[in-house]
């Protein structure tokens, strides 16, 4: 073969390619876009791959702002077409599904909006916003187009969180719930800023666990171990809105008087493992610490304290076969199958954006109660962000 001959094979060997991709993308159902943006937290929880497990879903772009992080991305995802601009990328491409990846909450809204603009479906990283002016706004706009939107709180996905549930509420597996208490991770950004972003998911799983948001809210802030002050208000190491505290304690109260508790605190040790939830019953008390998967033990003692009698933590009786093969591409696996089914059965997913404005408005509403220094019932009449009406 000469070299003419090898060029014009070669041509038609690509031609041929390019179509069959052409060919496969449009067999399959949907169309997603990604949203990533590495100078405001790059991608979270690896949610550029949100949807590549799914065979009907074609994952065809991505928009990332910097050109470096741009093809690193594009390449982990697979994409076809990489954008620096995402409005374009949107404009041109009109998805069906998008994944919207930055860490940072301060440019959340600007994305759902684009998004509700062309009638896209989609998942975005917690915490959802800065304010709850930003969350109200967001799902206004999704709910003008009946779209469905999934929030990143990916380990309350999983299915052995579900499997819980049912144990607590109809087996009573530890009788009367007393009690919840949570803790976030208590590293560097402990205080105001791990309460949002760790905090968010431990107040998604509380309230989900105890069966509903609290109604009320009371809470103390420190910063080296005085009350906070408005000059302590400040900007986080991330872009999520003004935070204030080295020390955060909060109580919340659930249906039938039970409370809820949730604290963060700057310490020597930072958490030691102790990121997650603890809930005490009548009968027992179960653990949850969050990490890639959740790990779950419950103790059956009423004391909670058994000591020197021949009780011991246990995994959770009958608990689901729970095997992530690949931590990185399936740790949004549960999130986005539950989006697409909720999509084609017109229900709103099981961890919805109302969910991430649940968790925002607990969140808010421990800087709201500390600046009026009293109990504050939920959900909040004053929408816009507390610390910014400090005075």
């Amino acid at each position: 073969m000469n070299r003419r001959e090898f060029l014009v094979s070669a041509s038609m060997a690509a031609g041929a390619m390019a179509s069959s991709a052409r060919a496969r993308c449009e067999s399959r159902k949907y169309k997603a876009c990604l949203i990533a943006d590495s100078k405001q937290g790059g991608v979270g929880h690896s949610m550029h791959l949100a949807f590549g497990l799914r065979d009907d879903v074609a994952v065809v772009a991505l928009a990332e702002p910097d050109e470096g992080a741009r093809a690193k991305y594009g390449a982990d995802a697979g994409v076809e077409r990489t954008y620096a601009d995402y409005r374009e990328m949107l404009d041109k491409e009109h998805p069906d599904l998008v994944a919207i990846g930055p860490r940072w909450s301060i440019h959340h809204k600007e994305y759902i909006l684009a998004c509700a603009e062309v009638g896209a479906h989609g998942l975005i990283e917690k915490p959802l916003s800065v304010d709850l002016e930003e969350a109200d706004a967001m799902m206004t706009a999704i709910g003008a187009k009946n779209l469905r939107w999934a929030i990143g709180f990916n380990v309350r996905s999983m299915p052995p969180i579900a499997h819980l549930k049912k144990l607590l509420w109809e087996e009573s597996l530890i009788g009367t719930i007393l009690d919840a208490r949570g803790r976030g991770k208590e590293d560097a950004r402990a205080g105001g800023e791990d309460l949002i972003v760790l905090g968010s998911h431990v107040l998604d799983l509380m309230a989900y666990l105890m069966d509903g948001a609290p109604g009320w809210c009371f809470s103390d802030i420190t910063v080296g171990g005085r009350p906070a002050k408005p000059e302590d208000v400040h900007d986080p190491t991330e872009g999520l809105g003004p935070v204030v505290g080295d020390r955060i304690c909060a109580t919340y109260g659930f249906a039938a008087g039970v409370k809820g508790f949730f604290a963060s605190m700057a310490n020597p040790d930072g958490s030691g493992g102790r990121f997650g939830l603890d809930l005490y019953g009548s009968r027992g008390v179960v653990t949850i610490r969050i990490g890639d998967t959740p790990t779950i033990q419950w103790i059956p003692d009423s004391t909670w304290a058994p000591g020197g009698r021949d009780v011991a933590w246990q995994p959770l009786p009958h608990a689901p076969e729970f095997v992530q093969r690949d931590q990185a591409h399936e740790r949004n696996r549960w999130l986005v199958d539950d989006l697409i089914t909720s999509i084609e059965e017109g229900r709103e997913p099981t961890v919805s954006l109302a969910d991430g404005r649940r968790s925002q408005e607990m969140i808010q509403a421990v800087f709201e109660s500390y600046v009026q220094q009293r109990r504050v019932m939920l959900p909040l009449e004053a929408r816009s962000h507390p610390l910014k009406r400090w005075q």
